[in-house]
Parts: structure tokens; sequence; C-alpha cells
């Protein structure tokens, strides 16, 4: 590593509040990182922003009936606050809507002009006529060519996930007028990303110890060949093409977003009152560039501003870009536009940061999705916050100050057993030193706590309760142990629960959280230290079942709010003929569960689902594939039609049907029963 570092977050959207998934992707890894960098003395600056550009923005405006300035204002100024009460400790938050980032990004675009890096080409795009303009991606709606989905965006179809353009919808519609758009030809500028891709794939290869789900995204790109990319639009809101007779054209979001980087660097180094501050953290060759991401932005981070920094030329390329995949929430997808998500503000009405940034750093996802759910949330403070790294501070901390009033004992000799967990705090520092330098914050957290377990242990093991009365010395020799333990602790666990570690340090009397006085004896003999306080109270049941409550009322108004918006009525299927009740007696309605399930070769619709019944398992045959995932199905319980005529598809025998019910948006939804498998239903 260089002699300095800059560590950059993604830039927020800012068209919305902070959610659990932003948190767990770009935010709480690079603050665990620069926490523990800044232990160590290095010299490292953390820089983020809001990203006020872009389509988003837009639409955000457009719904509320305001400005985009209306809206990068409002949750520029709340996010921003949001991170400050977390503890995301950024040097600097910028914003992209600022004058120096005008400044910025039009030079790099000037300069990358002026070289001739860029194409200019003629294209055929969507135009409103109405509105007089044309329409990025997202301002378009149609029906979906794969799924028939009639909400579907230009881009994607959010029902079925596949990946659209505009002129692949049918029946397209302009958002902005209603009305149907036509087809008009306008002029872009692009970067030729081919270009690059030799220059590309050299410089990914020096950088081979890059987490495995980076580069083999990275990989798949260059295995498909990089081709151009647009670096404008025709929009009014952004950043405006620096040249002439450009009106109504601005920098692609993705083209200036990154660059913001850089402006708010220049912002930084500008408030510090050294203008050129900026320039050693980028354009010197003795610092580390390092972006903290999600997976979605891999290839922004990796391939596209990497070449606009090579077109430029003098600027530092990134050391390493720790993408973390994605964050579900209860199961299921985070999803703003459903109401699905944990919001960053509200979370801290109810609890502390330090709790969820424990729960959470336990569980980031790395190198795979992950998921968050409050009972996941519950059982990591009870059982772990709680009952073992808060069980021993406390015991410790106040049983020195009740029985040798208050001041670290003398130890005397020592046994194998206190130089064993004395060794431990030796030990596991360089495991959890290389861990932080792996970017490995996982590892980093359960090393920690291995410390506390330990020392949680040899407490209960020692029974210091005893030993004061029938062996005083031995007493205190392990409390001495026990006080040298959670002064290592809290060190420790400093760029994870930073509020907790300085009210503990409080306690003990230490000073500063620095990373080299971690040592096996931190605190002398005879030193005073205060009783302390409980550092970490149980998270009740009815705590827990007021957020899930709260989570499902918000998606439940939010659906509302979203149907209330349709200009059309909903279309329910009218009711079929009359039946007797002699009919109804007629269906074998049983209960079951899903045991497997698996998608027909050579069919689109259909999948071969195995079914407990109780009295046995039935293969069926369900015409769901486009609509539900198999591997989410199994343990699922459904209500089948047990005495239907077997009947051949696909090679396939299918021995029943599962019962479903039909959204008016054309998504289904398992009918089922909280009953033993056969049951009957009637």
């Amino acid at each position: 590593m260089g002699k300095r570092t800059l560590v950059t977050s993604a830039l927020p959207y800012a068209n919305g509040p902070i959610h659990l998934g932003h948190l767990a992707g770009a935010y709480l890894p690079a603050d665990f990182y620069v926490r523990f960098k800044r232990m160590k003395g290095d010299d490292i600056v953390f820089i983020c922003g809001s990203d006020e550009h872009g389509v988003p923005i837009t639409i955000a405006a457009e719904k509320e009936g305001v400005t985009p300035q209306d809206i990068v204002d409002r949750y520029h100024e709340l996010n921003k606050k949001t991170f400050e009460e977390f503890g995301i400790t950024f040097d600097y938050f910028g914003r992209t809507s600022s004058p120096v980032h005008h400044e910025t990004s039009q030079d790099f675009f000037r300069v990358l002009h002026e070289k001739g890096i860029f194409k200019k080409k003629k294209e055929t795009q969507l135009y409103d006529e109405k509105a007089e303009m044309f329409l990025p991606d997202r301002y378009v709606k149609g029906t979906c060519p794969h799924c028939s989905y009639e909400e579907a965006f230009g881009d994607q179809c959010e029902k079925c996930g596949t990946s659209l353009s505009p002129s692949d919808l049918i029946d397209p519609q302009s958002m902005v007028s209603g009305e149907k758009p036509v087809y008009r030809e306008t002029e872009h500028w692009f970067l030729p990303l081919g270009d690059f891709q030799p220059k590309l794939e050299q410089w990914i290869l020096e950088n081979s110890n890059w987490k495995p789900n980076v580069m083999g995204q990275i990989r798949s790109w260059f295995k498909q060949g990089l081709g151009d990319r647009a670096v404008t639009r025709d929009l009014n809101w952004g950043v405006p093409v620096p040249l002439d007779h450009t009106e109504g054209k601005v920098l692609y979001v993705w083209f200036d977003a990154p660059i913001g980087y850089i402006s708010a660097t220049r912002e930084w180094a500008e408030e510090k009152g050294q203008p050129d501050l900026w320039k050693q953290y980028w354009r010197d060759s003795d610092s580390d560039l390092i972006h903290f991401i999600g997976k979605d932005n891999i290839v922004f981070h990796c391939i596209m501003f990497p070449s606009v920094l090579m077109s430029y030329d003098g600027y530092v390329l990134p050391v390493n870009v720790p993408a973390n995949e994605f964050l579900n929430l209860e199961g299921q997808k985070l999803s703003t536009s459903r109401g699905w998500a944990v919001w960053l503000h509200e979370y801290m009405n109810d609890f502390e940061p330090d709790l969820l940034r424990y729960v959470l750093g336990t569980g980031l996802p790395e190198t795979k999705d992950a998921d968050f759910s409050w009972k996941y949330f519950q059982d990591h403070i009870n059982g772990e916050l709680a009952d073992i790294l808060g069980n021993f501070i406390f015991r410790t901390l106040s049983f020195t100050h009740n029985y040798f009033d208050g001041k670290v004992p003398e130890p005397g000799e020592l046994t194998a057993a206190d130089q064993s967990l004395l060794g431990k705090i030796t030990m596991l520092k360089k495991e959890v030193d290389k861990a932080y330098e792996s970017f490995r914050f996982r590892d980093a957290i359960q090393a920690s706590m291995a410390l506390a377990r330990a020392g949680n242990k040899y407490f209960t093991e020692t029974e210091p309760w005893h030993l004061r009365k029938n062996n005083p010395d031995r007493c205190a020799a392990v409390l001495y142990v026990c006080c040298q333990v959670s002064a290592a602790l809290s060190i420790f666990f400093e760029p994870i629960i930073p509020d907790a570690c300085a009210r503990l340090r409080s306690s003990l009397g230490i000073k500063d959280a620095k990373w080299s006085s971690l040592t096996e004896t931190m605190l002398t003999a005879g030193q005073t230290i205060d009783k302390g306080e409980i550092l970490f109270r149980k998270i009740e049941d009815k705590a827990i079942t007021a957020q899930l409550d709260k989570l499902r009322e918000q998606t439940l108004k939010t659906e509302k709010e979203a149907a209330g918006t349709k200009q059309q009525p909903v279309k329910y299927e009218p009711l079929k003929q009359t039946i007797t009740f002699d009919d109804f007696l007629k269906l074998d309605l049983r209960t079951g569960e899903i045991l497997t399930a698996e998608r027909v070769p050579r069919s689109d619709k259909l999948l071969k689902v195995t079914v407990d019944i109780g009295l046995e398992k039935r293969t069926i045959l369900a015409g769901i594939a486009k609509q539900t995932d198999p591997e989410t199905l199994p343990g699922t319980k459904v209500i089948i039609v047990a005495n239907l005529k077997p009947r051949k598809m696909m090679g396939t025998m299918s021995e029943g049907m599962i019962l479903m019910a039909e959204n008016p948006d054309g998504t289904f939804r398992f009918l089922s029963a909280d009953a033993e498998n056969g049951c009957t239903v009637s």
C-alpha cells in the first residue's frame, strides 16, 4: 500500500433516503476500513456525496410536482444528516450539483473531446412530440414482450426482471404526456470502450488479488467485448455539455457521477485551506485509491471510470474495488417501490447505531447475497453483544470496582491459563489486522468476538466470586487478566461499535484508540477504573414484532398508493357459471407441501413440482415458470386438487393442480392452509 489512501463510497442518488441495502453495500464496510486505518495512524481520506443528476431525480420531481433541485436539496440534507448520526465518518460529503463539480466534469469532457477520444454518432430515439423532448428509457412505459406486463419500463420489466430497451416495448407510452412517442434522430458523443480493452485487461491482470465476484463480472464484460458507451443525453437536468450549439444536452450521469469523487476531494481540500492538496490523492502515484460499491456499480468503477481516467491521463487508478453483493430483507429482495425496506433514519428512532453496525457487519454480503431479518438482529444482539461481550465487560468492571476498590489488581504470578488468554490478544491482533487489510470484515468481527468468548469462558471457569474468599491473590490475578482483555476489546471493536467502545475506554481510563497501543498489558496495576455500565441490553420480542408490523404496514400502504395512481380500473375475471353444491363436493382439495421444483426442459412456462400430500407424493406440472423462481418453492404450503384426472404434458404425467390466485397485474400467489399435509379442504 502507498503512503496515503483515498477511500470513496458510491454516491447515493438524492431521490430517496438511505436503506439497509445501501448501508451494507457501500458505506458501512468503507467506514469499518477507514476507522481501522485511522487507528493505525495511516494518512487516509474518506470521500462521498450525493449523486444529484439522472432520470430518477427528474421522475421523483415530476411525481411530486416540484423541481429537481427541490428533490436533491431535500434528500442531500437528509442523507448527510443520517450518515453523520449513524457514525459514517466521511471527511467530506459533497454533491454533484455544486459549481466545482460542474466545472470538474465539464473539464474532463472538454479534454477528452479535444484529444479526439469520443465518437460522435447519430441514432434514433423515442421522442415525445407533445412534451417536445427525447425520452430517456425510464420515461417510457409499455407492455413487456416477454411476460406481457403492461407497466414495464424502457430499461427493465420489474415483473419478470428482463433487461429491455424502449424499442422492445409493445405500445410504448410517454410518462411525461401519456402520448405515444415517435422515433426521431438525435446526436450524441460516445466513449469507445473497445479501444481501451487491451489496456484495461492488462491493468486488471495486475490486480489479481481482487474479490472473485468483482473479477468474475469484469471478465464477463471483457469476454463479450466492450462497445461504445454514450456520455451525453437529451435532458434539461444535469451538467450541460460544454460545447457550442448543444442546448438540451447534458453529460450522462454514469460519466459525471464518478468524477464527483474528484470534485468532492477538491472541495475538501479547499475547505482545509489547501486548494492543491487533492492532487496528492488523485495525481500522485504514491497514493492508493479504493472504491467501496455494490455489485451493480462494478462495471462503472472497473471499466468505464478507469477508461475516463486513462484518457485524461495523470490520474491514479483504483488499487481495489471491494464490491459487495446485495442484501435481502426477510428473505425477499429489497424494493423501495413496494415499500419493502428499512430506512436508516427511521431505524435510529428505535435503536442505537452500534447495534445495527454490529449485526450488519456479521452478515455483510461480501461474496454472495445475504439476508437481514429482525429475528437475526435480535439473536445477534442478545446472544453475542449482550450475553458474551457485554456480560464479560460488566462482570469484570463491576467485580473489580466492588472488591478491589476500583483499581486494576496486582497480578502476582500468572498461571499458564492466564498467559494463554493474554497471548490470545497478540495472536488475534495479527489475524484481525490481516482481515481488515483484505476487506474481510466479517472475519475481523468474528475474530474480535472470539476474544470476548474466551474472556467470558475464563471468567466463568475461574470463579472469582469463590476465589475472593478463599484465595484472594489468585482472584487478583484473574481480575488483572480480565481487565487487560477488556481493554483490548475496546480497541478490537472500535471500528464496529465505536460508541460502546468509547464508553468502555472512558471507564478504563484509556484516552485514545490506537492500534499500536493494543498489547497484552494496556493497563497498569493500581490504575483506577470506573464501575462502568451495561453496554448492551437485550431486545424484547415485542420490539421485533413492532418492526415486522411496521414493514408489512408500509408495504401495504405503498401498494394501495400505487393502485390509487393507476388510470385504468382493476379488471377482474367475470364469475363463471353457477354450480351446485354436489358439483363442489366432487372436488377433493388437499393440503400439501412442495418438496422440489425445477424447470421443464423446452418449456418457458412449466415447472415440475413434487408435492407431499401426506398420503403420497405427487408430481404436478404448474404453468408458473415466468412468475416464480423454482429455488424459492421448497417448503411452501399449498392446496391441490387431488382427484383431477392425470394428464401427460411435455412427456411428464401431471397428477393434480396447485390452486393459486391471480392478481389483477398478472402475478400469482399460492393458496395455503395452516394444516398437516393431506388434510381435506372444505
